[in-house]
């Protein structure tokens, strides 16, 4: 992991930027790019592009040609910007790539403490909060407005959706997909894959592979076995 110093540090430097993906999500990243001086986007990668095209000295071109970017760029760093966690995840077997090859892109209206450890690949939007001894793992998306309380744990590929809150001493699995909107409660643990609904309040441990909703939140659905009656 990487405290906030090192990430700093990073950011002071010219930065070549690959972005994977060109959807909603990515449309944020790219904002998040233009507002830090030393970074500069030069290519979106998507499958929905055929061919290749250069706009406004960007490229745009279909995800196959990664490995031929990789060999013209060695130095840029490269980021998943795909808000479905699954998905992500997929994308990032698929590279291949070094640990070391990942950005971590850190908005400049976000709040972080120097205490936190941040991992490649992750994401941090504008008016986010990442307070004391918070670890957050590789390929997460803390969006706008997010809350992660002092000395909360997560894990890679999770998602905090905007305005979530992240209580002291939370833990959140891998994948795991918190809600517009929600709160866990103080030490409670959200299981690996495991989604909390919009606006829910998590007072209680939530299992892996679940769906939870709700004011206290209760578990709706098994990823696996469907509806919960």
């Amino acid at each position: 992991m990487q405290q906030l110093k090192n990430l700093k540090a990073q950011t002071h430097n010219p930065q070549k930027i690959v972005l994977i993906g060109a959807g909603g999500h990515s449309k944020v990243i790219q904002d998040l790019i233009l507002s830090h001086s030393d970074h500069t986007l030069v290519a979106i990668l998507d499958d929905q592009y055929e061919g290749t095209i250069t706009r406004n000295d960007i490229l745009y071109g279909p995800v196959s040609i990664s490995q031929q970017l990789r060999e013209d760029m060695p130095e840029a760093k490269w980021l998943i910007a795909i808000g479905q966690n699954e998905t992500r995840q997929k994308v990032a077997e698929r590279l291949t790539l070094e640990k070391k090859n990942y950005a971590t892109l850190i908005h400049p209206a976000a709040t972080i403490s120097p205490s936190a450890m941040i991992e490649r690949g992750t994401v941090i939007m504008a008016k986010a909060v990442v307070q004391a001894d918070a670890k957050v793992g590789e390929h997460t998306i803390i969006n706008t407005g997010a809350v992660v309380e002092h000395d909360c744990s997560l894990s890679s590929f999770v998602h905090l959706s905007p305005g979530a809150i992240l209580t002291g001493h939370v833990s959140v699995c891998e994948g795991a997909h918190i809600g517009a909107g929600a709160v866990v409660i103080p030490g409670k643990s959200i299981g690996r894959w495991s989604v909390i609904g919009a606006g829910a309040a998590v007072t209680s441990d939530i299992q892996d592979d679940m769906t939870a909703v709700g004011v206290p939140a209760i578990v709706i659905k098994d990823r696996w076995k469907g509806e919960i009656s």
